[in-house]
Order: C-alpha cells, then structure tokens, then sequence
C-alpha cells in the first residue's frame, strides 16, 4: 500500500484463480480515498511484463512488486521476473496509468546486476525515497533448511538475507554495493533475528522519524517487523505484524486458517495504522487474496500483533443486519486433511464478489469477527447441501449453540434455512459448525431481527 496525494492505491503481484503457479497475470492496480477505505476503484492492467524485454515471449511471471514516487515526481514500478536474475523497472507519469519500461538495475560500469556468480539473489523489491531525496532499495529471498534442493539452485547467488542498496537519481544505477539488513535463518542465530529469519517479501516505511522494515519471515504465514534509526541499519527485530493463520493470537501456535507465504506492507491513514497482508483462497497456494487489518501502535513506536478478522478497513464491528457473503470468513477448520476453504464461482475475473465456502464436512467450522448485534437476530443461510446434517451457530469458538440449522439435501442447487435460536445483543464473532454426514457449502448468511418475547424463528421449508 502506497499513499500518493489523497489517494491509497494497492500495488501487488496478480495470481490467476485457478492457476497452477504464482503470478500468472499482469499488473493491476486498486485505490481508494483516504476518506472512504470503502470506495475502492480498479484502474486495470498497469503493467504488460511482456514489455520487458528480458520477457518478450511472454515466459515468465512478474512477481512481487513495489512502487515509489521518484525526485522527478513520476513513479517507478520496481519488479523481478521469475529465473531471470535482474531487476527491472517501469516507469509511468501517475500513478495507476499505463507504466512503460525504463530499464534493469545496472552497476556504476553497466552490468545488469544479479548476472553475476555472487550478486546478491534479485527478488521482491522494497522501495523508499527518503526526504533528502535518497533512494533506497531492499531486496532478498532466504531459502529456508528444508529447501534444501531450492538452495542448491541458487547457490551462485547471495541468498543469506535481505540487502540494502542506494540507487541514483535516474533510479536504476547502483550507487552502493548491497549490504545485509536482515539475516535469513541460517545466519540468524545470536542476533535480534532468531527464530524470526528473513524469508522473502521486504516492505520499508518510515514513521517516527525511524525505518520500518516489514517481511515474511521463515515461519511463512507472518510478516513481521525491525526497526532501525539509518535506512542502511543496523535493524532490529521487533515482533509480529500478522499471521494469515492468526498464530500468536491470544498465545495460538497452530493456525485457524489456511496459511502460506505472506506478503504486505504498513500504511498510516489520518492517525491509523493497517497492515496489508495476503490469505490464501481456492485450497491452493497461488491464488492469493490482499486483505486488511487495522493495527495499534504505542506510544513508543512499538506495533502489537493484529487479529485478523472480517472487518478489514471498516473501522467497526460490522453490523449484524443485511446479507454477508460467506466469503469473508477469517477462521476456518483446517485440522483436518479435506478442510473447507474459501472459492468462487466461474473463472479468473476482477469483480469475484461471489465468494463462498466450499467442502464443509462433519467436525469442521467457519467463523467470521465481529458483529454488532443491536437486536436479538436470527440467521437465515444459504447452503448447497447433499444430505441431512445439522449446522450449530456459535458466539465462541467451543461455546454452546445459540442458534441450530437442519440442513437437507438441496440436490445441487442453493436453499435458504433459517436458524432455530436467538442471538442476543452485543458484539460477537459467530461461527457455523458441521455435523453430520456428507457435506455442505455456505453461500451467504442474513440476520433478521427476532421479535420481542419470540424464543425462535423456525421454518422447516
């Protein structure tokens, strides 16, 4: 996330429902005014990677980017296209229109840097231009000790951490060799680092007149963060950002939700603070999807771990009334090998609002935070069910049920149940609960206030 003027616009690698690997489509872009986190415009395809020439015949993939606004006013989309050691850069005069490319980060002599044995590995750019004007890029990837095989490929490249280097005003010449500011786990061992290694996924912003560098460490599903007083370090580990499987929350060491790398970044909105971060949809790894948390921060600069929840950037509990789309599920069962996940319908397209849980099946549960229930409500659902089975409604993940529905089999199409039971007032998280045979997907979930002095709504149709 990047705030340029009074705009927040969302950069990001673009993988391709479905796909069979990461980053299978060009670059897009996404933005929403400071004013309104709700009012969130697609600007389309920003980038053709094709148009590097390193990938004119479409070969490769461009992962993970960054974006800066440069001394020149124009903007600099920074990338790294998969088994090609280089750097590249395309440049564009706003910041979401069609960028063209500028060219490859080269050294002070004019080599393409990354082509040579012992270069630091080129791979997933951070980018921060100072307020004196300097130019800052960090970049690295650390293969973990069960990637053994991985390891051994890049071998002729520096992969023990992250790397800092200074550019040069035309923003692709190297003015500095690059120096490591975050060690990888293999070297992490007697610094502020341990246990939290440098994987992949750099991210630097500079708050309190201080740099903070987010990344994903060698646990994968979080981002963390170090904090350092020169864009050069030394950095020194602070904690955890993130988890997409929310592991640290409330002491948590196994994940309520599918988890796999993760990426994102820090952004202060009016005197907030969110962290951006990526959760993994479809039952794979490679279709990733940008997610949202607000995230609090002391006085000291000190950042406590954010809980992921369905709010995103609402500011508020959502309200218990109107019709949610199950989709935005924050917790799900994974406990078990053919655990339920978050899909959609139809194929790779920007206006995926129909989202839903898919393969829920006895012992298995979805739960979504938080609501604020201003009326004893009940819940009517929609399911896509292929036999009998009964769907317990929580207010706590192991608390007793406040709410049953009896599922039938729907043959293939989608019906509306309605709960037996009453929710009462307050703010809440709420979780469905499968038992029974075979199994069921939730479309989406309605509250309907209950009336005054009714035990429960129950409508066996």
């Amino acid at each position: 996330p990047h705030i340029f003027e009074d705009r927040l616009y969302l950069y990001g690698s673009h993988d391709r429902f479905n796909g069979d690997n990461y980053c299978l489509n060009n670059y897009v872009c996404w933005s929403a005014p400071l004013n309104d986190l709700s009012d969130w415009q697609f600007h389309g395809e920003i980038f053709d990677i094709k148009k590097d020439p390193l990938n004119a015949d479409g070969e490769y993939c461009g992962y993970a980017p960054d974006c800066c606004r440069g001394p020149d006013g124009r903007y600099y989309l920074y990338y790294a296209l998969n088994n090609h050691l280089a750097m590249s850069v395309a440049v564009c005069d706003t910041p979401a229109g069609k960028y063209e490319f500028l060219g490859h980060m080269k050294t002070a002599e004019g080599r393409i840097y990354g082509t040579k044995a012992g270069d630091a590995y080129v791979f997933d750019p951070a980018v921060i231009v100072d307020n004196d004007g300097r130019i800052h890029l960090y970049m690295g990837f650390s293969p973990t000790d069960g990637m053994g095989e991985l390891r051994e490929h890049l071998r002729r490249w520096r992969t023990e951490g992250c790397h800092h280097i200074e550019l040069c005003d035309d923003m692709v010449t190297m003015k500095t060799d690059p120096v490591l500011v975050a060690p990888g786990c293999n070297i992490a061992e007697g610094t502020s680092f341990a246990g939290h290694g440098f994987f992949e996924a750099p991210s630097i912003r500079k708050f309190f007149e201080k740099y903070y560098f987010v990344y994903s460490s060698e646990h994968f599903q979080e981002l963390c963060y170090a904090v350092s007083n020169a864009p050069e370090g030394p950095f020194k580990y602070k904690g955890r950002l993130v988890s997409n499987g929310d592991i640290g929350i409330n002491g948590r060491t196994e994940p309520i939700n599918h988890t796999g790398n993760n990426h994102g970044g820090l952004v202060e909105i009016n005197g907030k603070f969110y962290i951006f971060y990526h959760r993994h949809t479809n039952n794979t790894d490679y279709s990733r999807q940008a997610c949202a948390e607000e995230i609090t921060v002391n006085d000291n600069g000190d950042f406590s771990q954010a809980e992921i929840t369905s709010c995103g950037l609402n500011g508020a509990p959502l309200q218990a009334s109107g019709i949610y789309g199950a989709g935005i599920a924050c917790n799900i069962c994974v406990s078990r090998p053919d655990a339920p996940y978050i899909t959609q319908s139809g194929s790779d397209r920007e206006d995926g609002d129909d989202q839903y849980i898919k393969n829920m099946k006895n012992g298995s549960f979805v739960g979504y935070k938080y609501f604020d229930f201003k009326d004893k409500s009940t819940v009517f659902a929609t399911f896509v069910s292929d036999c009998d089975a009964t769907v317990d409604i929580t207010i706590e993940p192991e608390g007793d049920p406040v709410g049953t529905i009896q599922l039938s089999d729907t043959f293939g199409t989608r019906k509306r149940f309605v709960a037996k039971g009453i929710i009462p007032t307050g703010v809440y998280p709420l979780y469905f609960h499968y038992r029974g045979e075979g199994s069921a997907d939730l479309i989406s979930f309605e509250f309907v206030k209950a009336a005054d002095g009714e035990e429960f709504l129950y409508d066996k149709n």
